[in-house]
């Protein structure tokens, strides 16, 4: 009865919460250690609703079996290939999110490689994953009700007083280059009109005020979250043993991705450059029915299996 009378977007967003809690399910993983064209070209047409994936980004990183230094050319033409076999796998109403970062060596590579695929997909969303930020502590244009405005202050806008950071980075020595504290994650869609499930990651107002003076929030105090993303790495000891990878993502930044386009939506996800699991891993966190993984190091995906039973045993204890 109670459910009956909130609004449609907050039952959705409870709904999705209620999956991802209490319903938890034990996904089926098909984990393949071979090169992805070859392995999804074996798959069925339409046969999956989510691929989240990050491909080798062309600057140096140093993998175990693979060179990440090829030409520019060769390297997006390679790109076009495996994004071909997306395409043909992704359903109609399924969603394609790729996580791609630059150096300030190769500042175009993201926007390079969204230009290649423009054949392919339709990029829906454009999303900035924070990594590391630093925040002053007053900083609004307008004072939030109850907030206490320091008494030095020039005209109406609140000085800043103290600054604090947050995140980790890989800070850059130069004079030239600032560091590099965000990726893009694109979103992309065979027909860029895929309705998300955008209140699931919503956020409540800051200004209380906002909730009656807009008619689409319906009395919710809840908003969508945007396109910028703070996604911290967690801290650890020792990357040899906690994260024995060069490049990987957060898990909640899949986990959010899998969230954003509905986790009721998606049957089959799909990751064609699986490393050491961290989208299974979130696969697995929100109850994603089957997952497809692809992994050409061996060493990858043993880590990558023993992190999802990890998980699993933890699920058990939870």
């Amino acid at each position: 009865m109670l459910l009956r009378n909130r609004t449609p977007g907050l039952v959705s967003r409870l709904y999705e919460t209620r999956i991802d809690a209490k319903f938890r399910l034990v996904t089926k993983f098909d984990l393949r250690r071979q090169d992805c064209i070859a392995g999804m070209s074996r798959l069925a047409d339409e046969s999956v609703e989510l691929a989240v994936t990050s491909p080798p980004y062309n600057l140096g990183i140093r993998y175990s079996r693979y060179s990440d230094r090829q030409d520019r050319r060769s390297h997006l033409d390679w790109c076009g290939e495996w994004a071909r076999q997306i395409r043909r796998l992704l359903k109609p109403d399924g969603s394609f999110f790729l996580n791609i970062g630059a150096a300030p060596s190769n500042p175009m590579l993201p926007h390079e490689l969204v230009m290649t695929l423009r054949g392919l997909f339709v990029l829906q969303n454009t999303i900035h994953w924070i990594k590391s930020i630093t925040i002053e502590e007053f900083c609004s244009h307008r004072p939030v009700a109850g907030q206490i405005v320091p008494t030095l202050q020039t005209g109406h806008r609140p000085v800043a007083t103290n600054a604090r950071s947050f995140g980790h980075f890989k800070p850059i020595n130069s004079k030239r280059f600032l560091n590099d504290c965000h990726e893009y994650v694109f979103h992309f869609t065979k027909s860029g009109r895929v309705e998300l499930k955008r209140m699931v990651l919503g956020v409540p107002y800051q200004d209380k005020s906002n909730i009656a003076r807009w008619r689409h929030t319906r009395g919710d105090d809840v908003r969508c979250r945007g396109n910028t993303w703070f996604v911290p790495y967690e801290t650890i000891q020792s990357r040899e043993k906690e994260r024995p990878h060069p490049a990987t993502f957060p898990v909640q930044l899949a986990e959010w991705c899998i969230k954003l386009h509905g986790v009721s939506c998606v049957e089959t996800m799909l990751d064609p450059f699986l490393g050491i699991g961290n989208s299974a891993v979130a696969a697995q966190r929100c109850g994603v029915k089957k997952f497809i993984g692809f992994e050409i190091d061996e060493t990858y995906l043993m880590e990558a299996k023993r992190r999802i039973a990890s998980e699993r045993r933890a699920g058990r204890r939870i």
